[in-house]
């Protein structure tokens, strides 16, 4: 470019170089002039415009380079993510799969330790009228060793991913490797549907499908001990629906082997159980959001054992519970870290109707309805502490005195116990934990201690709202 505007003004040159020879007058020299410089104007204008095209068009094409590279690491990253269903799937137990290892397992494990003291023997708590089953109850006092968890995830291909859970226990002397949680659960369904095979937490309730490792006590609340045994898990079949609409909306049923609390026996051919549940939530402005829902179990029983191990209760017939679930969260324009709240309430309400053989008499026919419900409140004004409130309580029906004597027998008073908390997290991957429970459900007071710590290594995802 620059060659031919020296080309150019060259050119010029020698035509005035021309002119003079020829003994032009002074008007015609400068009329010469004056075209000269129109013409050096023009090529410096056209020789301008074309480089600054020049470089548009070079940085058009570093731009397109930039582009396609972005565009590279957004698949790698969208393959990634896709290893198992995303946060606003029901599961706690998400994890991310790192870019171009997306088929190959993530693994981690979780330590969880605690130490209790009480004013009363933990191993006589006894609720009346509710009788626990499943592995509700007190931890035990002193020193222990809680679940050792060991989660593997990955990609089975395309269209499916996989989880594993199994934790490390010791129980009655011995340690025991169990398989918590196993499933299957599909990818690639068309609008919004999404189907999950295997074992796996019921999706009813809020905090029902979280670890222990995520709860934010060291304990279930009282309706889930009484109610669920703390937790509903069973061999089955979830199948979810996402809506497609602006506000978060998901539909889902279950069909379980039905052999776990608050079901058992596997009655029906081994289809004893089944749930519906209901969920919506959205976001108010940028520092706020919530979540509700509603969640139906119905489960039938064939000796369902309850109460005392070495002599249970033993429960023939059918159970309805229903949940309705209330979150609120709160955050500094979105930014949980700078600090943040959550308020948490769920109401839980059971039918039994059916016959409970107790203490080895001959079975007595049964039909009650009790309820119960919790709130609790955690509040987080440092990015490392944690302050906590919980509040739970158990009522329902009393039964006839026929049942007086017996561990079914409710006298009307309400269960209830206070807990507060604070931890202290050093990082995602770890956190100190101390609880103090005024635990007025078995009716007697006991002041209760507890610590817990909790660490993560290996690959260990987001848990869901």
């Amino acid at each position: 470019m620059r060659t031919r505007k020296y080309l150019a003004l060259w050119l010029g040159l020698v035509s005035v170089c021309n002119l003079y020879a020829a003994d032009p007058s002074a008007s015609e020299v400068q009329a010469l002039r004056d075209e000269l410089k129109v013409i050096r104007t023009e090529y410096e204008s056209r020789i301008d415009e074309l480089e600054r095209r020049l470089d548009a068009a070079e940085q058009a094409t570093r731009d397109a380079s930039n582009t396609a590279n972005l565009a590279q690491e957004e698949v790698r990253q969208a393959r990634a993510e896709i290893a198992v269903p995303a946060a606003s799937s029901s599961s706690a137990s998400s994890v991310s799969v790192a870019p171009d290892n997306s088929f190959n397992p993530s693994m981690g494990v979780i330590f969880q330790g605690q130490a209790w003291a009480y004013e009363q023997n933990p191993e006589d708590y006894a609720i009346a009228g509710f009788p626990f089953g499943g592995e509700a109850g007190p931890a035990a006092e002193g020193f222990s060793l809680a679940e050792t968890e060991i989660n593997i995830a990955a990609n089975v291909d395309d269209k499916f991913t996989a989880w594993l859970t199994m934790p490390i226990v010791y129980e009655d002397g011995e340690t025991k490797v169990e398989i918590e949680e196993a499933w299957v659960e599909t990818l690639a369904l068309p609008a919004g549907l999404s189907v999950r095979m295997g074992r796996t937490y019921s999706n009813i309730g809020y905090v029902n499908n979280q670890h222990s490792h995520s709860w934010d006590f060291t304990d279930q609340p009282l309706p889930y001990q009484a109610f669920l045994g703390n937790q509903y898990l069973d061999d089955g079949l979830q199948m979810r629906w996402l809506a497609p609409t602006d506000f978060y909306l998901e539909v889902g049923a279950e069909l379980f082997r039905g052999d776990r609390y608050p079901s058992g026996g596997a009655t029906n051919s081994g289809f004893g159980s089944h749930t519906l549940s209901l969920r919506s939530g959205g976001d108010v402005g940028v520092s706020n959001s919530w979540l509700a829902g509603l969640s139906w179990l119905s489960a039938d029983s064939a000796d369902r054992p309850s109460g005392d191990a070495n002599d249970p209760l033993l429960f023939n017939g059918a159970t309805d519970l229903y949940i309705a679930s209330f979150v609120w969260k709160w955050s500094p324009f979105g930014n949980w870290r700078e600090g943040n709240f959550k308020f948490q309430a769920e109401y839980l309400w059971r039918n039994e109707k059916g016959a409970y053989s107790v203490l080895g008499l001959d079975s007595m026919p049964w039909d009650s309805d009790q309820h119960g419900w919790y709130m609790q409140a955690i509040y987080q004004p440092l990015a490392q502490w944690r302050f906590g409130v919980r509040m739970d309580r158990l009522g329902g029906d009393v039964p006839s005195s026929a049942w007086a004597g017996t561990p079914l027998y409710y006298p009307g008073d309400d269960p209830s116990r206070y807990s507060l908390m604070v931890d202290w997290s050093n990082s995602e991957f770890s956190r100190l934990r101390f609880q103090y429970t005024l635990d007025d459900s078995s009716g007697e007071n006991d002041n209760q201690f507890g610590l817990q710590y909790i660490y993560s290594i290996g690959a260990h995802g987001a848990h869901s709202f």
